[in-house]
């Protein structure tokens, strides 16, 4: 799979400086960051949300979640929701996971979190599992048609879980006596 020539269309027409990116196959944002040695921030990822009865896309950094309740607020709608994967087959024609980063190709308005402002440079996702595009935020809220309202808090710092440790079941030091005897040391 290659990346969309309706894309690079879109891209070249609009006259945006970008770059391609290729990588390994990665379905993951967490993925792509580690394929291609960036940080979470640096990672855009865009998520389909059906806005009551509306399509909108939410672009975010990877090292973030959304708040679905937030965006609801930001969009003006009473309940945001995540579409199923049969929506985005049946009325978008892309595969689950494959949406690019790009709404305006949908006709889908964008809405970016603030966060993602921080970072001069993002990766987004290009709906190819093995390249990607890279370009300045700037760029991409110009040729997005992003405004202002459209730009807003509507994700939260992704818990990352500690996993548990295990309690050290190694067995209590032993030391040898002159004697040769096997004698446990006491802590």
């Amino acid at each position: 799979m290659a990346i969309a020539k309706k894309l690079l269309n879109y891209l070249d027409k609009n006259k945006v400086k970008y770059e391609v990116v290729e990588h390994r196959k990665v379905f993951t944002a967490y993925d792509a960051a580690a394929t291609m040695h960036k940080k979470l921030s640096q990672i855009a990822k865009n998520l389909l949300v059906k806005a009551d009865k509306d399509f909108v896309m939410a672009v975010l950094p990877a090292s973030r979640n959304l708040d679905l309740n937030k965006l609801a607020k930001v969009v003006g709608a009473k309940k945001a929701e995540l579409p199923s994967e049969r929506v985005m087959t049946s009325k978008f024609k892309v595969k689950p996971g494959a949406l690019p980063a790009f709404g305006g190709l949908y006709k889908l308005p964008v809405y970016v979190d603030r966060s993602l402002l921080k970072e001069r440079k993002v990766v987004f996702s290009s709906g190819d599992f093995q390249a990607s595009i890279e370009m300045s935020v700037k760029d991409y809220l110009k040729l997005e048609q992003v405004e202002k309202g459209q730009i807003a808090s509507f994700s939260v710092v992704k818990k990352v879980k500690k996993a548990k440790q295990q309690k050290n079941k190694t067995k209590k030091p032993v030391r040898k006596t002159k004697q040769g005897k096997a004698k446990k040391r006491r802590k």
